[in-house]
């Protein structure tokens, strides 16, 4: 949480004030807006999977808008959670809020705005989507803090990504309490999970010097990418569970085992004494996972 004590470095504040627009182009930068394709697939695979039927189009619609606000407000919150650390790294002082191109209470107004826009979504879906958005909130404020106490902070990041699938297959009518979306959120989580691992590499010295926890600080480099890969084995094992408790077809097989060689070409690109392919592995190869993940769903639910 950002500190008001005068030992740490001020976040600056000496840029101009800028128009809303300006201001608003800078928050969709600040959140990383293209990084919904790491996410929003896997809520629309849970949306698909839930029912024999597609959703209608307003179904459609404001699964969409509740993920938008949920991953806009959580990652506003994560930028003002962490502006203090992220000025601090040489990596992250850029970013929008340590270089002062947005105010912490501009970020908190739309971090805000963000839930509101989650919760009027989930009111126009099934009210069990309403009912557990305390429960959404809650974790999607929580996760940025776990590295200030435990290394397993990637995995409440996974979790916090794995709650988007279960969202999209409750928000299209489906329940809880089959197997299937579980498996499915455990795919997500354990393969959210390994790539944050991953790129969290690229940070162990500052997060050592910081006494902040993470799974590459604690157990060192090498160590630390046999557990994503482990991670990784149990995300393609969860998703063949799926397809065995689904009955699903050969569009999706197909589509599973390219998802498996993605993830071993995204372990063999980065190694302990190499990381100059960590975002590679991490935008490009993670990016073609999610898509990839949602592609052979739809197709298999269209044509099998």
């Amino acid at each position: 949480m950002p500190s008001c004590t005068t030992s740490k470095p001020a976040i600056n504040q000496s840029t101009p004030k800028k128009g809303v627009f300006n201001t608003i182009g800078e928050w969709a930068e600040m959140i990383k807006i293209e990084h919904t394709v790491f996410a929003l697939p896997f809520a629309l695979s849970g949306m698909v999977l839930a029912k024999t039927q597609l959703p209608g189009w307003q179904v459609v619609f404001f699964i969409i808008l509740a993920f938008a606000g949920a991953r806009s407000a959580a990652m506003t919150l994560n930028r003002i959670i962490d502006s203090r650390i992220d000025l601090r790294n040489p990596r992250t002082t850029s970013r929008a809020i340590p270089a002062g191109r947005v105010s912490v209470t501009q970020a908190c107004i739309l971090a805000i705005a963000s839930f509101a826009v989650m919760l009027f979504a989930a009111s126009k879906l099934p009210s069990i989507c309403l009912q557990l958005s305390p429960i959404a909130i809650f974790w999607l404020s929580f996760y940025s803090f776990t590295k200030r106490f435990t290394c397993a902070c990637h995995l409440a990041l996974g979790i916090a990504l794995g709650g988007a699938a279960l969202g999209g297959w409750v928000a299209a009518g489906g329940q809880l309490d089959t197997l299937a979306p579980w498996v499915l959120a455990t795919a997500v989580a354990t393969w959210v999970a390994g790539f944050d691992i991953i790129y969290a590499l690229q940070d162990v010295e500052f997060d050592n010097k910081e006494n902040l926890h993470s799974i590459p600080a604690r157990f060192g480099l090498a160590n630390a990418l046999n557990i994503s890969s482990g991670l990784h084995v149990v995300t393609v094992a969860a998703l063949s569970l799926l397809g065995w408790v689904l009955n699903l077809g050969i569009i999706y097989w197909i589509g599973a085992t390219m998802v498996a060689m993605m993830l071993a070409y995204e372990h063999h690109l980065v190694k302990p004494t190499d990381l100059s392919k960590v975002n590679a592995a991490f935008f490009n190869i993670n990016g073609i996972v999610s898509i990839l993940t949602f592609a052979m769903i739809l197709l298999d639910k269209l044509y099998s």
